[in-house]
C-alpha cells in the first residue's frame, strides 16, 4: 500500500479531440499533462490533489466530473470564468500522437497568486508540475512562484512536456530553471531532442543532476529509460513489447508510475530527500520497472487511459503488458 502523504499536481485539465473508431471523425477526451498525471496517480492508490482552473462550461464540468469518477481531490481546484482549453489530436500509422491547440485566453493559463495562497497545506508531500503550465502567461509565472514554495518542505517533481507548437522563447533556461528546484525530473527523449539537439541524453543526464535533481529519468519511447541519480547511479530497462493503440497519455502514465513506487516507498517529503538521492539500485530499478508497464498498458488502449493497480499488479504477474 502507498505511504501516507498527499502529492499535489499543479497545470492544465483540457479536452482532447481524439480520433474515433469510425475513421474521419473525433471524439472528445479528458485530457492535459498534469490531470493525467493525476488521474493515474489515484487509479495507482495514491492520495492525489489536483491544483486546476476548471471552467463552467460543457467541456469544464466533464473535465470535473472525470477527475471526481477517478478519485483526484478537487478541494483546490479553482471554479474558472474563462472557457476550457482543447488539444486536437492526431494519431499516425505507428499509433504516435500529435496535437494542435486551441488555448488563446482559457481558463488553464489564468491563475493568480491567491487561488494558489493554500494549495500546499495539510499531509502534501509533493509536488508534481509541468507542460504548458509553466510556459503560458499569465499564469506561468504564479505557478513557478508555488514549487520556489513548495520545495523547501515537498518533493518536486518536473516534467517539461514540450509542447514546441505552443512553446516560443528561450524554453531551455526555463526549463533549467525548474530543474534545478526539482528533486525528479522526468523528460522524454523527444524533449530532449527539442531542447538540445545534438546533446546525448547521458550528457543531459549528467548536467540535470548537477544542477540539483535527485533523479532524472529519459523516457526513449519503446526503447525503454534511461535514469540516474545524485547519488552516481546509471541504469537503463528496455520498453516492454505491447501492440500500440496510440502514446496519447503515455508518458503522463509513466510519471504516474514513477511518483506511485517512490511514494510507496516512503521517498517523499523533506526528511526524506537524502534517502531519496540515494535510492538503492534494486529499488530504482523496480519503480522504473513500474513505470514502463504502466505506460505499456497505456499504449494498448485508446487515449490517456491510465492503469488501475489491480491492471498493474496483473501485467507484473503475467510478465506482460
Amino acid at each position: 500500500m502507498p505511504a501516507p502523504g498527499v502529492v499535489a499536481v499543479a497545470g492544465e485539465a483540457l479536452v482532447d479531440i481524439v480520433p474515433a473508431p469510425v475513421a474521419g471523425y473525433h471524439e472528445l477526451a479528458p485530457g492535459g499533462s498534469p490531470a493525467n498525471t493525476a488521474v493515474g496517480l489515484a487509479r495507482l492508490g495514491v492520495p492525489v490533489r489536483m491544483l486546476a482552473r476548471l471552467a463552467d462550461d460543457l467541456l469544464g464540468r466533464r473535465l470535473r466530473t472525470h477527475l471526481e469518477r477517478n478519485g483526484v481531490d478537487l478541494s483546490h481546484v479553482v471554479a474558472a470564468a474563462e472557457p476550457s482549453s482543447m488539444a486536437v489530436v492526431e494519431v499516425d500509422e505507428r499509433g504516435v500522437a500529435s496535437y494542435d491547440f486551441r488555448v488563446a485566453g482559457t481558463a488553464d493559463w489564468q491563475w493568480t497568486a491567491d487561488e494558489l495562497a493554500d494549495a500546499l497545506s495539510g499531509p502534501v508531500v509533493a509536488l508534481h508540475t509541468g507542460s504548458l503550465a509553466l510556459t503560458t502567461a499569465p499564469g506561468a509565472a504564479v505557478l513557478r512562484d508555488l514549487v520556489r514554495r513548495a520545495a523547501p518542505t515537498a518533493t518536486v517533481s518536473y516534467d517539461p512536456n514540450c509542447r514546441p507548437l505552443l512553446m516560443g522563447g528561450d524554453v531551455l533556461a526555463g526549463v533549467h530553471e525548474m530543474v534545478g528546484l526539482a528533486d525528479i525530473v522526468k523528460v522524454s527523449s523527444e524533449d530532449l531532442d527539442w531542447l538540445l539537439p545534438g546533446t546525448s541524453y547521458d550528457t543531459v543526464v549528467d548536467d540535470w543532476l548537477a544542477r540539483g535533481a535527485a533523479l532524472v529519468a529519459v523516457t526513449l519511447g519503446a526503447d525503454g529509460v534511461l535514469a540516474a541519480t545524485a547519488a552516481g547511479l546509471r541504469t537503463r530497462l528496455p520498453g516492454r513489447p505491447v501492440e500500440v493503440v496510440d502514446t496519447v497519455g503515455a508518458g503522463d502514465t509513466f510519471s504516474a508510475g514513477l511518483l506511485t513506487g517512490l511514494h510507496t516507498r516512503g521517498l517523499f517529503g523533506a526528511a526524506a530527500r537524502e534517502a531519496l538521492r540515494a535510492i538503492a539500485a534494486d529499488d530504482l530499478d523496480a519503480v522504473l520497472d513500474g513505470a514502463i508497464r504502466a505506460a505499456a498498458i497505456t499504449c494498448s488502449r485508446r487515449g490517456a487511459d491510465p492503469p488501475t493497480a489491480d491492471e498493474l499488479d496483473r501485467s507484473a504477474a503475467s510478465g506482460r503488458p
